[in-house]
C-alpha cells in the first residue's frame, strides 16, 4: 500500500536571519499546497515559537510578494531552543528543558512533520526532537556556508555581495589617505566569506580561521607593497582568525544560547599589532550584521527556492530525517544527524586557496 502524503505541517526559521529566508518560506508553501494540497503552520521566531504556540497559517495570499524581501516575515531567534529554554524564576533567568511543551504544540496542531530552516545549531535542535519522537525536515540556511553536507547555503551569496561591495569602497579612502585599511567580516569558524570577498574585491591580505597568521608576515607584505610604491593595503579578516599561537577574539558570551561565544574584534586587535610595529596608519571597518541584511540576490533567490520545492518533494515521499543539500549543481538530501555540530572549513587544498596566492595575495602565514 503506498504511503500516504502528509496533509499539515509546521516551518520555522531558526539562528541569525539572512536574506532568501522568505524566499524558502513562499517556495515551501506554495509548492506544498499547489502540488500537494498540504497546509502548513509557520511558527513565529523559530523553536521560541513553538513552545510558546506562536504560529500563523501559511496560504499563498499570506506569502505573495515576500519574494525579494530580506530578513524573515515569521521571525527569528538564535539563543532559545527547547530544551534550553530561559526561564525567569526569582528574578533570575534559568534555562530549562521545554521540549514536551513545543511537542505538545506540535501535536494538538495536528502536524505530520517540522521543517525546521536554519544551521548546525537548528539541525542539532531538530535531531534532538526527531529523537523524542517528531517527524523532521531540514533546509540549509546561514551566510557563514558553513554548514556541513552542502555545497552551498542560501543567504552566502548576499553576505559575500555586500561585503565585496564594502571592500570596493574602502579602495578608494585606502588609496587616498595612503592606509591600510582593515575590514572585518563574519564568518564564525569557518574562511569562507572572508576569503571569496576579498578575492572579489581585490584584497591584499586575507586571514581567515583555518590559516592562523603571523604579524610578522603581514608587515612584511605591507612594506613590500609601500616599497614598490603601492602606498595603501587592504587586509579582508575574518571575525574567527587568530594569531599563531594566539587565541581567538570574543566580543561577549551568551549564557543559554547553542552558540554562546560571540566573535568580534579581531580587526582591532591586528590594527593595532600593525601600528605598534611599522607604524602605519591603520583603520578598521567592521561589517557586523550589515552582511546579513538586504534584499536577496538573485542566486540567493534561486537557491533558496530550489531547497523549498524540494524540501515538499522530500516529504511527500516520506523521506524524513533529512535535509536538502546542494552538491554540484543538483539537489539532493543528506541525514540530518550528519549536520549538526559539524562545521564546513575551508580546505587547506582548495582551489579558492590556490585562487588567492596565485594572484598576489597573502594569507598571513
Amino acid at each position: 500500500m503506498k504511503a500516504s502524503v502528509p496533509k499539515r505541517i509546521g516551518l520555522l526559521t531558526c539562528g541569525g536571519d539572512c536574506p532568501g529566508l522568505n524566499a524558502v518560506i513562499r517556495a515551501v508553501t506554495k509548492t506544498a499546497i499547489n502540488e500537494y494540497d498540504i497546509e502548513v503552520v509557520g511558527f513565529q521566531d523559530g523553536f521560541q515559537g513553538m513552545v510558546e504556540n506562536r504560529y500563523v497559517n501559511l496560504t499563498k495570499d499570506y506569502v505573495s510578494g515576500i519574494l525579494t524581501q530580506g530578513g524573515t516575515i515569521l521571525g527569528t531567534t538564535n539563543h532559545i531552543t527547547p530544551f534550553n529554554y530561559p526561564v525567569l524564576e526569582g528574578g533570575k533567568t534559568v534555562f530549562k528543558d521545554r521540549s514536551e511543551q513545543a511537542i505538545s504544540n506540535y501535536e494538538s496542531l495536528g502536524l505530520e512533520v517540522l521543517l525546521c530552516i536554519g544551521g548546525d545549531g537548528t539541525m542539532t535542535v531538530a535531531k534532538m526532537l526527531e529523537e523524542r519522537g517528531l517527524t523532521v525536515a531540514g533546509i540549509p540556511k546561514t551566510i557563514d556556508n558553513d554548514l556541513f553536507g552542502t555545497d552551498r547555503t542560501f543567504g552566502f551569496d548576499s553576505a559575500l555581495t555586500t561585503a565585496t561591495e564594502a571592500i570596493d569602497k574602502i579602495h578608494t579612502t585606502a588609496q587616498s589617505h595612503h592606509r591600510v585599511m582593515i575590514v572585518e567580516v563574519m564568518g564564525r569558524y569557518a574562511g569562507w566569506l572572508a576569503l571569496e570577498s576579498s578575492i572579489a574585491g581585490g584584497g591584499d591580505i586575507v586571514l581567515i580561521p583555518e590559516i592562523p597568521f603571523e604579524i610578522d608576515s603581514i608587515n612584511e607584505t605591507i612594506k613590500e607593497r609601500r616599497y614598490d610604491g603601492k602606498r595603501f593595503s587592504i587586509l579582508v579578516v575574518g571575525e574567527g582568525a587568530k594569531p599563531k599561537g594566539g587565541e581567538l577574539v570574543v566580543q561577549r558570551n551568551v549564557p543559554g544560547s547553542p552558540e554562546p561565544l560571540r566573535l568580534g574584534g579581531i580587526g582591532n586587535k591586528v590594527a593595532d599589532m600593525i601600528e605598534q610595529e611599522i607604524n602605519v596608519e591603520t583603520r578598521v571597518t567592521t561589517l557586523g550584521h550589515l552582511v546579513r541584511g538586504g534584499i536577496p540576490t538573485p542566486a540567493d533567490r534561486l537557491l533558496a527556492t530550489r531547497f523549498g520545492v524540494e524540501a515538499v518533494y522530500l516529504i511527500a515521499k516520506r523521506k524524513f530525517g533529512r535535509m536538502v543539500a546542494l552538491q554540484g549543481q543538483e539537489i539532493v538530501s543528506v541525514p540530518i544527524e550528519e549536520v549538526g555540530g559539524r562545521t564546513r572549513v575551508v580546505p587547506l587544498d582548495s582551489s579558492i586557496i590556490r585562487t588567492a596566492r596565485s594572484v598576489g595575495m597573502s594569507l598571513g602565514d
